[in-house]
């Protein structure tokens, strides 16, 4: 915990520069929310319906301070305006509704991915140079190296559109209610299979090989040569003493890697149509959607460094050498 209270400062620093890049970035972008809501008027768009739109976004003739005075308030409050393409709704319930898809994709993935990668690692560093090894670190470079567009497509076309055993988009059956039962989770973890296929490649290449070189510098340590000479079984020793420790490169390139497994997710979502943060974002786009697009940018930033922060702490949990460092 002493460790993670002065990696605070750090991450108080990265938010506070993302507030203010995330301010200043839509403003320098060409056109305002204003131009896209006159524009969607069309005829309709009388002066006096234009002024309320002005009002209605804050875009208001201010000074550049005020104006980031006022976005603080609405940080601090939780008011991040209104949407453009989903108007009157605002941008907190927009976002509201699609993280809770990214979030459960995400969070499957990396957990199928962790479980799968970190065995591959393990058992590779293990057999290192043996049959095993030869096959699966290779594959991982593969797997690392494919663009996740062409898994997304890939997957589509061979599970869904021609061997038909999962659906092909949205994130559960439309013809469903959302519900706590069965038939309504069953529909939403069928309809996920897809996106998770998508993103689990990448993953698992990753951890396979981090783990694989964290894994073989540990097994030189003297406290696996002594688990080995007390006749400790195979699997004690690869896990309960190797595994364990070398865990921790693995978390801290969870931590880096937020940001690919995000721009992942976008591309998966677009392409499966699945109802979170990427296709928000991506329809955001195209509609020129400034408030959704800034409020996201931000819910991702906030998103990364809060993974970071937590691996800090877990740190001290897996290793305990951290819990007695200065």
């Amino acid at each position: 915990m002493r460790i993670s209270g002065r990696r605070l400062g750090v991450y108080a620093v990265a938010l506070a520069f993302a507030i203010v890049m995330n301010f200043i970035l839509p403003r320098l972008m060409p056109g305002t929310p204003v131009d896209a809501m006159v524009a969607q008027l069309g005829p309709r768009a009388t002066p006096a319906a234009v002024e309320a739109i002005k009002v209605r976004f804050g875009a208001v003739d201010q000074p550049m301070l005020l104006q980031f005075v006022d976005y603080l308030k609405g940080l601090a409050t939780f008011d991040l305006g209104v949407s453009v393409k989903y108007y009157p709704q605002t941008v907190v319930q927009v976002l509201g509704r699609s993280t809770i898809w990214t979030i459960f994709l995400v969070v499957t993935a990396i957990i199928f991915s962790l479980c799968i990668g970190v065995v591959l690692g393990a058992v590779s560093a293990w057999r290192r140079g043996g049959r095993f090894d030869t096959i699966v670190s290779p594959l991982s470079v593969v797997m690392i190296s494919v663009p996740p567009v062409i898994i997304a497509l890939t997957t589509l076309f061979v599970f869904g559109v021609s061997l038909r055993w999962f659906p092909v988009g949205y994130a559960y059956d439309p013809n469903l209610d959302p519900a706590f039962d069965f038939t309504f989770a069953g529909s939403v973890f069928m309809h996920a299979i897809l996106p998770v296929l998508t993103l689990s490649p990448f993953l698992i290449g990753e951890f396979q090989t981090t783990m694989r070189s964290s894994m073989i510098s540990i097994l030189g340590e003297d406290y696996v040569t002594m688990a080995r000479a007390k006749g400790l079984s195979h699997l004690n020793v690869m896990f309960g003493y190797g595994a364990r420790n070398a865990m921790l490169p693995v978390l801290t390139n969870l931590a880096l890697m937020l940001g690919a497994v995000f721009g992942g997710s976008i591309v998966t979502e677009i392409v499966f149509n699945y109802p979170g943060l990427g296709l928000t974002l991506y329809t955001a786009s195209v509609a020129r959607d400034y408030p959704v697009i800034q409020g996201q940018l931000l819910l991702m930033t906030l998103a990364t460094l809060g993974a970071n922060f937590l691996v800090d702490i877990i740190y001290g949990f897996i290793d305990p050498r951290l819990r007695d460092a200065v």
